[in-house]
């Protein structure tokens, strides 16, 4: 059964959804300011790239009844995988262990950042360095361990079938599978990428995380 909701009630999900972070220009700036404060004081810190990420890996901490902050783990995003390593030789030298999660494509990146203040061999599996990559993106790995038609369910429930219809039907996206256009539609528009990312890691029983988001925040 199909349901629409108002505009009003769409937008106090949203809201409720970006509870507490931080969104708009400059947002990714702010947070990671607050977190690097936090990080002073911290046992672990987890550079990532975006506040979709830090939302996913609190929401994930939450379903697994995790308080990050009383084990000394920080979610930090920094703007971009370029800027991974300006903060990682500052965190090292404080005595800090130092994670990342990353999208599969800015890997390389990553590799150098870390290659500039440790010695890495060729060829060195990041995760011995405490780097996860993800499949494509944060979206897809979302996407996949919800499962597409579940997704499409949450969709309906926070009142944007509608939009997803549209863009479903538009030339470009008619004949695509059901995750890629969940992947495009996710991806269009920064309050969405970011409730989203929220959204469905608060659906995840702790058996469904995925992988690279469960490892770099296990302890």
């Amino acid at each position: 059964m199909t349901y629409s909701l108002d505009h009003l009630e769409r937008r106090w999900r949203a809201d409720r959804a970006l509870a507490g972070y931080t969104s708009g220009p400059g947002a990714t700036r702010r947070a990671q300011d607050a977190a690097l404060v936090r990080a002073r004081s911290a046992r672990m810190v987890v550079l990532v790239e975006g506040i979709s990420d830090l939302m996913a890996l609190e929401a994930v901490a939450q379903r697994q009844r995790r308080d990050l902050q009383s084990e000394g783990t920080v979610v930090a995003p920094v703007g971009g995988a370029h800027a991974f390593g300006q903060h990682l030789d500052r965190l090292r030298n404080h005595g800090i262990e130092v994670r990342f999660l990353v999208d599969e494509a800015e890997e390389e990146i990553l590799r150098r950042a870390i290659a500039a203040t440790v010695d890495v061999a060729a060829g060195s599996d990041l995760e011995r360095l405490g780097a996860y990559a993800c499949i494509q993106d944060l979206e897809d790995e979302l996407i996949r361990a919800v499962g597409p038609s579940r997704v499409e369910a949450i969709i309906e429930r926070e009142g944007d079938l509608v939009s997803f219809r549209s863009l479903q039907r538009q030339p470009a996206w008619r004949d695509g599978d059901l995750t890629a256009q969940l992947r495009r539609f996710m991806g269009a528009g920064a309050r969405r990428k970011l409730r989203y990312a929220r959204l469905l890691a608060l659906e995840l029983d702790p058996d469904q995380v995925p992988r690279p988001l469960d490892r770099v925040l296990r302890v």
